[in-house]
């Protein structure tokens, strides 16, 4: 049995890296109520194409910091993207077989679940938004999903990421 040796797996860590940048990044007000979950799409992509590499513990790690960046509840967006990226993997075979637009609406779900779960851990702190725009970076996520899906795949693929 051989064994592939992984490679330029930093591209991982840099797009993630990069996700956190665009989570923090300022934006009109307008648009601030629909910011994309920049983690979650990129942490989805690398867990469908590759799971042995990106996980559940990446996931925690980097909604940890998210948590910093933020200054929400400490452990607040690392239980959100945990959430998600286990019901992508529990998705995984699937997932990987439908078509952009369908694996789009899976992702809505998964993304919309993940907000109502964030709905209410702040209506727990007391930071209850009024309205239902919670729900709003849920669709603009899975309406990126396809863009972003395809920008990573191409980098994947350039740069024989394994």
């Amino acid at each position: 049995m051989t064994t592939k040796r992984s490679r330029n797996g930093w591209l991982i860590w840099v797009s993630l890296l990069l996700a956190l940048l665009l989570s923090v990044a300022p934006l009109p007000t307008f648009m601030e109520t629909g910011r994309p979950l920049w983690m979650a799409l990129f942490l989805t992509f690398w867990v469908l194409y590759l799971p042995h590499r990106v996980g559940m513990t990446t996931a925690w790690l980097f909604g940890l910091a998210e948590d910093v960046l933020y200054g929400t509840l400490f452990g607040q967006n690392a239980l959100i993207l945990t959430l998600i990226i286990f019901l992508v993997l529990s998705l995984h075979q699937r997932l990987r077989m439908f078509p952009m637009w369908q694996q789009s609406l899976v992702l809505l779900v998964v993304y919309g679940i993940a907000q109502l779960v964030q709905l209410w851990l702040n209506a727990l702190t007391g930071n209850r938004p009024p309205t239902l725009t919670f729900v709003l970076p849920a669709l603009v996520s899975a309406l990126l999903w396809p863009w972003v899906a395809a920008i990573l795949r191409g980098l994947q693929q350039r740069l024989n990421v394994l």
